[in-house]
């Protein structure tokens, strides 16, 4: 659960055990002031991408196995 914060404090929660999806989220914010963060979160991401469609693509290919 969350507490509400007053207006003008920011809040931002992720799962419990969610600690790389913490560090994502710190990294996104600090890449709004460092571009070299911001690039390589982008690099990341594009390997996150592949990595899916790669998985996805496998998936399906079994079950028209089927």
């Amino acid at each position: 659960s969350t507490v509400q914060m007053p207006p003008g404090v920011p809040v931002a929660t992720v799962a419990v055990d969610g600690a790389r999806n913490a560090a994502m989220l710190a990294a996104r914010i600090l890449a709004l002031k460092y571009p070299e963060i911001n690039a390589a979160l982008d690099q990341a991401a594009e390997r996150e991408r592949a990595r899916y469609e790669r998985t996805a693509s496998e998936a399906l290919a079994k079950l028209a196995d089927r």
